[in-house]
């Protein structure tokens, strides 16, 4: 459906699109992840037709989009703040495409009762768009960027307006949304729950460049990098030498997976991956103990070396102050790549 070509954008002397090539299937999600800067915006704007490449190329369904104007490409946009008319009322936002492509008043009028229907709100289509909530605001989005049936769906930031409570309930009724109509999305996200819950495919961009792409549990289960794994929101990397199974680190000796990368190395452990050992390598002090609902977060200090971040159980945490000592889960241990 997508297809990405070495694609090149420069502001200046930086690249905000360096070499990137990326590809989408019919009726994929991916979710493009990456901190502020990243280029992750600057690519869905790029596939649009809002920004124009400096190299490379733009392929939708197997022809070059050079020269082709934004309403010709045939996608739909979903922007974080919704950029809904506010003089129109909700049947005349969502009717706007289909309007633009000539469709007449009783095929506009089927076609709003319809999306009204499927994003949950039926026989809105005369309420005032700034009496609706955020939540309102973003499903009548939704259903008039689905509206002129576009071929890719491109949502920008999509719910990073809302509330998580609201945020989490929409992500899992957006996927199931698209699952029934077939739609091919790129959505562009800084939260990665959003993305993860969401995508077929997640994409994690830095300086303009992909630097891991994979389906969900891949990445993060197996981030390919020390970046990666530091914006997933894993803390607990050390510099390792991994010699077979084994890695000689600041922790002590850890066990790593068959086929790991060897020599100098940095190795992440999950904060799952620490357990409580009844011989343990060396001692341990818990430094501190954070609950977050369903489990406790320790911070324990070697005798020497960095701390290191633990989950647990509630009821199976150690004290504060307490001494341990603690084995590590191979299955929760990662010879990060360059």
């Amino acid at each position: 459906m997508l297809s990405i070509e070495d694609a090149t954008v420069r502001f200046g002397e930086r690249a905000a699109l360096d070499a990137v090539d990326l590809e989408v299937a019919e009726h994929e999600i991916v979710c493009v992840l990456g901190p502020s800067g990243s280029g992750k915006s600057t690519l869905l704007r790029a596939v649009a037709g809002l920004q124009a490449l400096d190299g490379g190329r733009v392929l939708l369904a197997g022809a070059d989009q050079a020269g082709v104007p934004v309403h010709r490409r045939g996608v739909g946009l979903m922007f974080q703040d919704h950029q809904l008319f506010p003089q129109r009322d909700v049947g005349g936002n969502i009717a706007f495409g289909p309007r633009m492509r000539g469709a007449g008043k009783a095929e506009q009028a089927e076609r709003v009762r319809d999306l009204l229907e499927l994003v949950g709100l039926p026989g809105a289509e005369r309420r005032s768009v700034a009496a609706l909530s955020g939540g309102e605001q973003q499903r009548v989005a939704l259903a008039r960027a689905l509206a002129p049936r576009p071929r890719l769906l491109m949502l920008d930031e999509p719910l990073g307006q809302l509330d998580r409570g609201l945020r989490e309930r929409l992500v899992v009724e957006l996927r199931q949304l698209f699952g029934r109509l077939g739609t091919t999305v790129l959505a562009v996200t800084h939260d990665q729950g959003e993305a993860f819950a969401l995508a077929d495919r997640v994409v994690v961009m830095r300086d303009g460049r992909i630097a891991q792409s994979g389906a969900p549990v891949e990445v993060w289960s197996r981030p390919a990098s020390e970046f990666v794994a530091r914006f997933l929101g894993f803390d607990n990397v050390v510099a390792a030498r991994v010699s077979g199974t084994v890695a000689e680190t600041a922790w002590g000796r850890i066990p790593v997976p068959e086929g790991s990368p060897q020599g100098e190395r940095r190795l992440l452990v999950r904060p799952g991956g620490a357990r409580l050992a009844g011989e343990g390598q060396r001692g341990w002090t818990v430094e501190s103990r954070t609950f977050r609902g369903d489990r406790v977060a320790v911070r324990l200090r070697p005798a020497d070396g960095p701390a290191l971040e633990a989950e647990f159980p509630p009821g199976g945490a150690p004290a504060e102050g307490a001494e341990v000592a603690l084995g590590f889960a191979v299955e929760d241990v990662v010879v990060l790549g360059d």
